[in-house]
């Protein structure tokens, strides 16, 4: 169903997103509707990720649903690349392999680390995007960039003490600073360059840096050596989506001076006036209520959480963590704690299993997905239509596929082991009992099942007034 007939049918009044570029609440609206394209950060995968990591792909996950849910699955591409070139997997693969070649170690370190982001973001809920391109697939491609910059004078070759390095000449962009919002005289280098008297400019920035004989590296123009932190993305992006393209997106920590870099290497490269129309950025996550920080004692990856007791002495399941990450809006910051995956374990505890269905999301959930993607509000009409799902089948149609649509859809519990007969016989025994008005033993019942995993859920019949108890096995 595309936009315009979802629009038609009254169900969506049509998808607005605050976009950083403009700092401004605006209606998205794609260059090409049968073309709608974004691009998000992944991770450097030099260790494993992180919660705060974590935001930014169930948040962008979110968006790609609906963005296909609007105009199509095959109308949508999404990209999130891997970076698997970097000085601090370099360090991390010297570290934990040293008897190995640099190469081998480094092609070890980006295995593994990729292999544990894929299971992770898998457990969270996540689908994968449309691709998934690596940086080091892409260095012809960025040295063809830099090439093109130079040639039209927004980049210099500068000679270091390491060897060299090819810079971004910032003051060569006149619109440089426009996502950050920063005067060119204020602007810093980037947080792998350092500041040095070779540059031009306090800001000018790394697009090729010489390697030594111990660092990885690839032939250049300019002498062996490898991509400074920026070129990547432009590259990735322009080869997937195009020069421009709809959506960029990334956490708030990328807009300067990662983001920033991005849209002057690929606006200079390219003769265009913009790299994406709309700029989204989620906020900072903190945890139990401090920055994460290993010096902190709070630092946590999605692995810590999913596998370990590390984080308030037990695992989590994934689409308790990706709740509650999506119930605060995602340009707020978080406080990721243990009482809010204990609150969002309470929630989803009351709703049903999720089932496949043909049948819209709900007009509220949309409306408030397509409101800057109000996972919150969302979130509340889902759990108003748990509710009712258990009791209406049209509404439990309409809650299948409005959790759907948030990712929140569980994976069916096995039950072939569970002694069905035996439960039915104890939530008949329960319901006499109550009938009894027998509380004390009714509710040993409950609990007697409860310790088994049995969750009891009960309702009124609508014709009799009845009370009816289902059960289901707790996730």
């Amino acid at each position: 169903m595309s936009a315009a007939d979802t629009a038609s049918t009254g169900t969506f009044k049509g998808l607005k997103l605050t976009n950083t570029l403009t700092r401004q609440k605006e209606d998205f609206v794609p260059a090409d509707d049968n073309n709608v394209r974004m691009y998000v950060c992944g991770p450097t995968v030099y260790d494993f990720a992180h919660i705060g990591n974590a935001r930014p792909v169930i948040v962008f996950d979110v968006l790609a649903r609906l963005l296909r849910h609007l105009y199509g699955a095959d109308h949508v591409t999404y990209v999130r690349n891997i970076t698997d070139v970097d000085d601090k997997i370099n360090a991390r693969a010297l570290r934990d392999y040293p008897d190995l070649p640099l190469n081998d170690a480094i092609a070890k370190v980006t295995e593994k680390t990729a292999n544990q982001f894929h299971a992770d973001v898998k457990a969270l809920g996540c689908l994968e995007p449309d691709v998934e391109p690596r940086a080091t697939q892409h260095i012809d491609g960025m040295i063809s960039m830099i090439q093109t910059l130079i040639k039209k004078g927004h980049a210099y070759e500068a000679a270091t003490e390491q060897g060299g390095e090819v810079l971004f000449d910032t003051a060569s962009m006149p619109a440089y600073g426009g996502l950050s919002k920063r005067k060119l005289e204020d602007q810093m280098a980037g947080a792998r360059v350092a500041v040095d008297s070779h540059k031009k400019n306090p800001g000018d920035f790394v697009l090729w840096k010489l390697s030594s004989p111990d660092e990885p590296g690839w032939d250049s123009p300019w002498g062996r050596g490898r991509p400074g932190w920026h070129i990547e993305c432009s590259v990735m992006s322009a080869k997937h989506l195009g020069e421009t393209f709809d959506i960029h997106g990334g956490g708030l920590d990328l807009i300067f001076p990662h983001h920033e870099n991005e849209i002057a290497q690929s606006c200079c490269a390219h003769g265009t006036d913009k790299m994406a129309t709309y700029w989204l950025h989620n906020g900072f996550v903190q945890v139990e209520g401090k920055k994460m920080s290993k010096s902190e004692g709070n630092f946590v990856t999605i692995h810590d959480l999913l596998e370990t007791e590390v984080f308030g002495g037990r695992k989590w399941p994934g689409e308790v963590l990706r709740l509650a990450m999506l119930m605060t809006h995602y340009r707020e910051p978080i406080d990721f704690s243990v009482r809010k995956l204990e609150e969002a374990e309470r929630m989803l505890a009351k709703w049903p299993e999720v089932t496949a269905t043909d049948t819209a999301p709900a007009p509220e959930v949309l409306e408030a997905l397509g409101d800057d993607l109000n996972t919150v509000a969302a979130i509340q009409a889902i759990h108003q239509l748990a509710g009712d799902a258990v009791k209406d089948e049209t509404k439990a149609a309409a809650y299948s596929a409005s959790a759907a649509l948030l990712g929140l859809a569980p994976v069916a519990v096995d039950t072939s082991d569970i002694d069905t007969a035996s439960i039915d016989t104890r939530v008949a025994e329960r319901l006499a009992l109550l009938e009894a008005k027998d509380w004390t033993e009714a509710d040993a019942i409950r609990d007697q099942l409860a310790s088994e995993g049995i969750l009891l859920k009960d309702s009124k019949d609508s014709e009799t007034g009845k009370r009816v108890t289902t059960w289901e096995v707790k996730r």
